[in-house]
């Protein structure tokens, strides 16, 4: 028998994260959180099961449960921060702002590790940098995705003064198209949709990205989320941009009590 509790001397990395993803998403968190990270950090990935998924904010609720089969797996092999991915998941569990800190306090103190939602992190690291006015460039979510998201930031106190996703910023005819794109756009999209979102909102203290949105700006146009043109749209807005992306890596390591060796834009470099 194997033994049910993990030593410290036994992890492999002084400083181990766990992240999940909705089923059936190859996702970057795992790649993007190590690259910034240092070489004390260790990071393990898990993609729901659930096979019959269609991305659906019912289904989200339905499946709820298995982010504590993910929490407890991470915990029992020496975890110290688990991670959830995607934003849409605290909205759509139906529990609220409260519901939701309360629910990740839970299950961190039952499973011995520090437990983070994206869409809380989110919450979190606005209030962290006294942010009361937000806009919400809401990306390829389809409506009932990024009103939830407004809903979930407007009870946890936040003044929305604009969201709208792609097609409401005139870039697409209709969902469908935005879908097929798969969350992968062109790159020059990151930079025009930004400026529109500054436009309809120029009071907004911090410009928000909804989701995990993937822009092909890398390497021969290799996709590329937020989290590496925060410090590129930071520089051309003059304001402080957020991605459920970077806000859930700050709160990472905020919990790991570490800062990234490769700070991506102001967030992370309050750490």
């Amino acid at each position: 028998m194997m033994p049910t509790a993990w030593q410290p001397e036994h992890k492999i990395f002084p400083h181990q994260v766990g992240f999940t993803c909705p089923p059936f998403d190859f996702d970057a968190a795992p790649s993007d959180f190590l690259r910034i990270a240092p070489p004390t950090v260790g990071v393990h990935g898990w993609m729901l099961h659930a096979p019959d998924y269609a991305h659906r904010l019912d289904q989200r609720r339905q499946h709820f449960g298995m982010l504590e089969d993910f929490v407890h797996c991470m915990g029992r092999n020496g975890v110290d921060v688990a991670g959830q991915v995607g934003s849409n998941w605290v909205h759509a569990s139906g529990l609220g702002v409260e519901g939701i800190r309360t629910h990740c306090k839970a299950l961190s103190e039952r499973y011995g590790v520090a437990f983070h939602m994206a869409g809380y992190a989110m919450v979190e690291a606005l209030r962290a940098m006294n942010v009361e006015k937000v806009a919400l460039n809401a990306a390829y979510h389809w409506p009932d995705w990024w009103q939830g998201t407004v809903a979930f930031l407007e009870e946890a106190g936040f003044d929305v003064l604009w969201a709208g996703n792609f097609v409401d910023q005139g870039w697409f005819t209709d969902q469908d198209t935005v879908n097929a794109q798969r969350w992968i756009f062109d790159d020059d999209l990151a930079c025009r949709s930004f400026d529109y979102v500054a436009e309809q909102a120029p009071r907004a203290e911090a410009y928000l990205i909804n989701g995990m949105c993937n822009f092909r700006t890398g390497p021969a146009g290799q996709p590329q989320r937020p989290l590496h043109l925060t410090p590129q749209l930071e520089a051309r807005l003059g304001k402080p941009v957020l991605g459920h992306d970077t806000a859930l890596y700050w709160r990472i390591f905020k919990s790991l009590g570490i800062a990234p060796a490769q700070p991506m834009g102001r967030l992370l470099r309050t750490l």
